[in-house]
């Protein structure tokens, strides 16, 4: 296997890590809320409580990855996120698990901003949306596989040891990643000098010396961010109600049986895997077709308008099992959005792709925050299909502002003169 698919390998397995240890909490969650004493309210803001921690921490992570590396960073990012992970389990009351959760979140920030930092080094610029696409898929199936894991472990044992076997699991990824990776693909010495030289040819990076020092903040002059935010401002509202509310909605809202939870859980995120690989791969071919303007736009933008009728239909019916296919082909098309949207970061940010991939995260992760807390909310006065709704109709506009993203038009940043 050539020396760029062992890491991108390497790094799809971190990022199951990741959405296992954010996805255990939601399907913890009915265990947690009786043992705790929780109301929907306060749950409500302990999901949202780990979304602005995220929000607040990603920009500058992804700064630091740019500046440092994106080995080093994971390594901290890593350690941090798994030991709140392990603390999690160690949580007795709703004070406690909203202070652990906003640590967790902290530390979990600049993941995949710096897991872009990486593959910027190690892939060709037309190989980047299969790469974020393997990413995000792998994320998804980390998500499918969390209730096959957690809810046995809680069966037989407890929710607690649920966190503290998955905090562990974080801490061999990281000895392993100190010791194999390397920053730069020139240090690699089982990487053949044809894989190097094709890598160094078509990544469209600077040489090393040639950079000059420019302004982060200048780069807020481009309306292609600012719509590339927007965007992504709309799409992880959908995407985040199927990491914090989804299983409480089958559960509570939807009065699904606990012996079918694992299958009703699961089926959306092997699903949305799906979509993820699809999306990145034909997003990669339609810009060999019709160039990289029209190839990074049309494949989010069909996915998301498809997912946001497929959300307003599953609030709108009282069948359960049409409710699931729905929501599960919801999420497939959504995800198609994902690993195109971090490969037009990376596009568009250059040199800066930690940075502009964090702040679209960022901007991602604020959305998510008002929407998670404020689904808790209008779940508690109005009941669960009134939130679900809203969040169909937020996936649908963010499928319109993707006609105005133009992933060929690199962010300039004004250079910093003494």
């Amino acid at each position: 296997m050539k020396k760029r698919y062992q890491v991108l390998t390497v790094l799809s397995i971190l990022s199951m890590i990741t959405f296992l240890d954010r996805i255990a909490l939601s399907s913890a969650s009915s265990s947690i809320m009786s043992e705790l004493h929780i109301s929907t309210v306060q749950w409500g803001w302990i999901l949202g409580m780990f979304t602005i921690a995220y929000a607040a921490f990603e920009i500058p992570t992804g700064w630091l990855g740019d500046k440092f590396g994106g080995k080093k960073i994971l390594i901290r990012v890593v350690l941090w996120w798994s030991l709140f992970t392990i603390l999690t389990g160690f949580a007795n009351g709703f004070i406690m698990l909203l202070l652990v959760r906003f640590l967790f979140g902290m530390g979990e920030a600049g993941a995949y901003p710096n897991t872009s930092i990486v593959l910027a080094k190690y892939f060709p610029v037309l190989e980047r949306g299969r790469a974020q696409a393997t990413i995000w898929g792998a994320s998804r199936l980390g998500a499918a596989f969390t209730p096959f894991i957690v809810l046995p472990i809680q069966q037989k044992y407890s929710w607690n040891m649920s966190f503290y076997i998955l905090g562990a699991v974080g801490v061999v990824w990281t000895l392993f990643w100190v010791f194999w990776h390397k920053e730069d693909p020139k240090d690699c010495k089982d990487m053949s000098k044809e894989e190097l030289k094709f890598i160094i040819d078509n990544r469209d990076l600077p040489i090393q010396g040639e950079t000059t020092k420019t302004s982060y903040w200048s780069g807020f002059k481009s309306k292609n961010l600012w719509y590339l935010l927007a965007m992504y401002f709309c799409y992880a509202i959908g995407a985040y109600f199927f990491q914090s509310w989804f299983h409480t909605y089958l559960e509570k809202g939807r009065l699904i049986p606990k012996n079918e939870l694992i299958w009703a859980s699961s089926v959306p995120y092997l699903l949305a895997a799906i979509g993820c690989f699809t999306g990145g791969w034909i997003s990669d071919k339609a810009c060999l077709r019709w160039g990289k303007k029209w190839g990074r736009r049309i494949v989010p933008m069909v996915g998301l308008f498809v997912a946001g009728i497929c959300i307003i239909s599953a609030s709108l019916v009282s069948n359960n099992l049409l409710t699931i296919i729905y929501l599960g082909v919801g999420m497939a098309f959504m995800d198609v959005t994902a690993p195109v949207a971090w490969a037009v970061a990376m596009d568009m940010g250059g040199t800066k792709s930690g940075a502009i991939s964090g702040t679209m995260n960022t901007a991602g992760l604020t959305g998510a925050y008002i929407s998670t807390v404020f689904f808790g909310y209008l779940a508690s006065a109005y009941g669960y299909y009134l939130p679900v709704l809203y969040i169909g109709i937020m996936v649908l506009l963010g499928s319109l502002i993707w006609l105005k993203i133009d992933a060929t038009k690199k962010i300039q940043f004004k250079a910093i003169t003494k």
